[in-house]
């Protein structure tokens, strides 16, 4: 007998065997309580770039406002009621950018890439929600007194490198990412695209997003320091399917080192949230 879809739940293929469970559906079907958790802890740095380049990393529809300042982000989730307690990390480069549309006009920070180290939030994330997701290897940060170290790698390739050091103690808060300046941020900025199967370089879905600012995360301790961030060049062969990322990341200029911060908290969203711009 053919699998009867369920309206109003979640599917993702293999699509025969029914509903999935995901981060924004339970195995009851049911949404989980992210009130307390997961505890996530992140490392950030930033840095002022050439504008000229940066624009040149935008899709249709967008463009730079701000200052073109660059956030690379390591983040390490854990007890994540979706996997059952497990986590896992993400490494994150975003930049202020605003859309504007026949019917929708936002600010707020484009997320360019975002990698992971473990495919079930990563296949999730793309065909639900549009999150620009791939995989790596993200190895636990190394932390030795007043410094840490975070790094990236495909297969055995180190591409990215983050170093926080000089931290001093700051009131408990979320830290809001750099560059917008006085503009109001509406939120996460993606760009949906997925190809058309059989007519290959023509889309069946290209569309902006937006994650609108959700969830009340309980910041639970905040440092800000010094830091940089190294992404070294890389060649087809180290990288066969991520080369042209991590080569257009590498030659953005580094002009002026800025905000650094180590930041710990409870709480988040389901990003449920995201919708569609046009």
């Amino acid at each position: 007998m053919v699998h009867a879809h369920k309206e109003g739940l979640l599917y993702r293929m293999p699509y025969g065997f029914g509903p999935t469970a995901g981060p924004r559906q339970g195995p009851d079907y049911k949404p989980f309580d992210w009130s307390r958790t997961p505890h996530r802890w992140s490392a950030a740095v930033s840095f002022l770039t050439d504008g000229d380049q940066l624009n040149g990393l935008l899709p249709p529809g967008f463009g730079l406002v701000g200052e073109p300042v660059v956030t690379v982000e390591f983040i390490v989730m854990s007890e994540l009621a979706w996997l059952a307690g497990r986590g896992y990390s993400m490494l994150q480069v975003r930049f202020p950018a605003a859309y504007t549309g026949e019917r929708d006009q936002v600010a707020g920070h484009f997320l360019s890439v975002l990698w992971e180290n473990l495919a079930d939030p990563i296949i999730s994330g793309r065909e639900e929600l549009g999150f620009a997701k791939l995989w790596c290897e993200l190895p636990p940060p190394r932390i030795m007194g007043d410094r840490v170290t975070c790094t990236a790698s495909w297969l055995g390739h180190e591409f990215a490198v983050l170093e926080l050091a000089d931290f001093s103690e700051a009131a408990p808060r979320m830290p809001a990412y750099p560059g917008l300046g006085e503009q109001r941020s509406d939120g996460t900025l993606h760009y949906k695209y997925i190809p058309q199967t059989g007519e290959w370089g023509k889309a069946a879905v290209a569309h902006a997003c937006l994650q609108p600012p959700a969830g009340k995360p309980i910041v639970e301790k905040l440092r800000v320091g010094k830091g940089r961030v190294n992404f070294h060049s890389t060649t087809w062969e180290q990288m066969p399917t991520q080369f042209h990322i991590v080569q257009a990341l590498s030659a953005l200029p580094i002009l002026e080192q800025r905000e650094a911060w180590c930041v710990e908290s409870r709480g988040a969203s389901d990003l449920s949230q995201q919708c569609t711009l046009a």
